[in-house]
């Protein structure tokens, strides 16, 4: 994916996407929203849930903006967004990490996420040992047989554009994940809102948050192989530009209890990000053309007769510059007979495609009702929460706080 060009290209002009079923294996289909001109975007959580601001965003004269609370935190933990912005995040001071980890410190870098960087980043794998599927406590249902990840058909802005990658700085250097555009109760037709899992925006219960957030829609729109992406337009691999996060919130849960492999954690391993241009006035969903709503009802897998994860693996024996999807009837499994059950599907899709969403069909509509969080170490199948009231707390909180922002 090396580019002769310095940053990527503008977003494309607002698409009315329509979702084909064909993209989404027969029984699913995503559809595109109607969009308005009402409203705004929010972002935020407490009850039971962390959110921070992220210090910044270009005013397009180069300059960075910090709100006066951001700006005050950062002083108070000897930040300078100036030395920030020219290298400093590259500090992982584990003391300083950790003191500062309710804070989500993401000013924007201009030209940090080249294409050639996006190619270079690592899965962010969570996966369960042996010891931990042999400490399932709870209602688990019988191992699922694997169902062979099939890469989604291409152009993704046609078949699955609200879906996409999300990138982000770690101590171990350059990461990815997945994730999907979801709609903004609030704020109608203009969401700036990205789902994806907890472990793609925070470590955990031994770290904190992560650095350089960026989410790309539709990210190598043709399913270009490596080579081809060498000498791929930048349109073609962020087809809607890279929307950095200004905003991150995941449960307290996950910040508490999550570990490496999931941990405690895992059932609560969910995230909202609060995405803002590169440049322009677009929100995020007219850009894209479409956005899920998200289902908070926790259905039981028993009454559910099939559900897809979507996303860009990118551990062997894949390269995580294409999109795939898994679609299975989704079975239960529980690590432990005090935290909430999670959803379980067959699936070959390896790390990379944490974060992406679980879709569903509710009377005709595409639904968001979970997301990736862990799998098996010889990558046979997929664990994701589910997504009840505190989950939606999150969410509105979220919406209701910064979407207008």
């Amino acid at each position: 994916m090396r580019s002769t060009r310095t940053s990527l290209a503008p977003r494309r002009a607002r698409r009315r996407t329509v979702l084909a079923a064909t993209g989404l294996v027969a029984a699913l289909t995503l559809t595109a929203t109607a969009c308005d001109d009402s409203g705004t975007n929010d972002a935020k959580g407490t009850s039971g849930a962390t959110a921070s601001r992220a210090a910044g965003g270009d005013k397009g004269d180069g300059t960075v903006r910090i709100p006066a609370d951001i700006a005050n935190k950062l002083k108070e933990h000897g930040i300078d967004v100036d030395r920030w912005k020219n290298g400093g995040w590259k500090n992982w001071d584990k003391d300083t990490w950790l003191s500062a980890a309710k804070d989500f410190v993401n000013p924007v870098i201009e030209g940090l996420w080249k294409p050639e960087r996006m190619k270079s980043a690592k899965e962010a794998d969570k996966t369960v040992s042996t010891k931990d599927a042999a400490a399932e406590q709870g209602v688990s249902d019988p191992e699922p047989r694997p169902v062979r990840a099939e890469p989604e058909k291409i152009p993704y802005h046609d078949n699955a554009a609200p879906v996409g990658k999300v990138f982000f700085d770690s101590p171990e250097g350059p990461m990815v994940c997945s994730g999907t555009v979801v709609k903004d109760v609030n704020h109608p037709g203009r969401s700036n809102l990205v789902w994806t899992a907890g472990h793609c925006v925070h470590a955990g219960g031994d770290g904190g948050w992560y650095r350089n957030i960026v989410f790309v829609p539709a990210y190598n729109d043709l399913g270009k192989s490596p080579a081809e992406l060498n000498d791929a337009d930048s349109s073609e691999v962020a087809p809607y530009g890279a929307w950095w996060a200004d905003w991150a919130a995941t449960s307290q849960q996950w910040i508490e209890g999550g570990s490496q492999t999931g941990g405690a954690g895992a059932a609560y391993d969910y995230a909202v990000l609060h995405v803002e241009p590169q440049s322009g006035v677009k929100s995020l969903e007219e850009t894209v053309g479409a956005a899920l709503d998200v289902d908070f009802s926790a259905p039981s897998a028993t009454q559910v007769a099939t559900m897809g994860a979507w996303g860009y693996p990118a551990a062997p024996p894949y390269d995580g510059q294409r999109m795939f999807r898994c679609v299975d009837r989704p079975g239960r499994l529980s690590l432990s007979p005090t935290l909430p059950t999670m959803y379980r599907i067959g699936c070959t899709m390896t790390g990379g495609s944490s974060g992406g969403g679980w879709f569903r069909v509710v009377d005709g509509r595409t639904e968001l009702v979970s997301n990736t969080s862990i799998g098996p170490t010889d990558n046979t199948w997929l664990a994701g929460p589910q997504l009840g009231r505190q989950a939606e707390r999150l969410y509105q909180e979220m919406s209701r706080t910064y979407g207008g922002e």
